[in-house]
């Protein structure tokens, strides 16, 4: 996750941070200073703790993030949020973001999701984006790869709602089988033959709300988990839909997905266009609706790059990798072209 920062600026005098309430320093600094250390070895500072004082050390632009991160992380405790080893990271990546990008740091009001079971916390600000745009607009996009928190952070606004009473339902959706939906090889019902396809949906759920209310909506259909499809013919009102995997429909399958739209209602669609599981020369209906969306008022278009992977930091190495073999493939076709 570490984040690229010129170590050539100066060095400055030690800048010294005093926090008033000794309560909440535990905490702050984590077990055994934990999260201390986290901030020198991602950012690249010193910092020492004597009581109710921390001192930071290192070059000027490195102690002013450090400075940021550890004021934003106190203004959390003393609101009542969490700071957990994630929620430490995600300061982070954002007041590095902020910086690189010359903007002014906002992690000390970050964006946060109240769902029934847990608060969910924009870890970068390509997240803060895709939160506010789903709050604002009726459609919204998000695309980019694996563990950006595409899916997840689309569940927790769904629930988040729901729980407010801001809709009736959640409908989440996905194409079955990466190529063609054919449910009639795989054994069992109707729902034995879709679940392992829409498990991770499933997942996030649980993740937002307790069991038996998941249970619960299940049985009663507040919640809904059907394949891509049997949206066909239905108008979804009064609900927040969620189409993932979306790189994996065809034009007409997006199409007819984004007409269903009702009153009252808030869709997601996410999905990898790098994923792509279609069969040779089919197109893809997220690339399709990319093209043909962005721009149209009421729809808002979130891409979200490497940086934004909050998973083990193994996993943005990972994608990184596969970019660069990516394009160095794509850089030799076009060499013997």
């Amino acid at each position: 996750m570490r984040t690229s920062l010129d170590p050539r600026s100066p060095a400055t005098a030690p800048l010294v941070l005093r926090f008033d309430d000794n309560a909440l320093l535990s905490q702050l600094y984590g077990e055994y200073d934990h999260n201390l250390i986290r901030i020198e070895q991602e950012i690249g500072v010193h910092v020492n703790s004597r009581g109710n004082e921390v001192a930071i050390t290192g070059p000027s632009d490195q102690v002013g993030i450090a400075r940021d991160v550890l004021t934003g992380l106190y203004d959390q405790l003393k609101r009542g949020l969490p700071v957990d080893r994630g929620e430490v990271d995600g300061v982070i990546r954002m007041a590095c973001e902020a910086y690189q990008a010359g903007l002014e740091p906002d992690i000390a009001t970050p964006e946060i999701v109240k769902t029934p079971r847990r608060h969910i916390q924009a870890r970068s600000l390509t997240q803060a984006a895709y939160l506010r745009a789903q709050r604002e607009s009726e459609l919204v996009i998000g695309t980019g790869p694996a563990g950006t928190g595409k899916t997840y952070l689309a569940v927790a606004i769904a629930a988040s709602m729901l729980a407010s009473g801001m809709i009736d339902r959640i409908i989440l959706s996905r194409p079955a089988v990466e190529a063609g939906e054919r449910l009639g090889f795989l054994p069992g019902d109707l729902k034995e033959k879709v679940d392992p396809y829409l498990r991770p949906l499933y997942d996030a759920l649980h993740d937002m709300m307790p069991a038996d209310a998941v249970a619960k909506g299940l049985e009663t259909e507040q919640i809904e988990i059907a394949p891509l499809a049997f949206m066909r013919g239905r108008t979804l009102s009064n609900a927040f839909v969620i189409l993932d995997e979306a790189q994996n429909t065809t034009p007409v399958q997006m199409k007819m997905f984004l007409t269903r739209l009702g009153e009252n209602s808030r869709m997601v669609v996410t999905g990898d266009l790098s994923q792509i599981d279609l069969p040779p020369h089919t197109a893809s209906g997220l690339k399709a609706a990319i093209n043909v969306l962005d721009g149209v008022s009421g729809v808002r278009l979130v891409r979200f790059s490497d940086v934004d992977v909050v998973r083990n930091p193994l996993v943005t190495r990972i994608v990184q990798a596969y970019a660069a073999a990516d394009a160095r493939t794509s850089s030799e076709e076009g060499g013997q072209a």
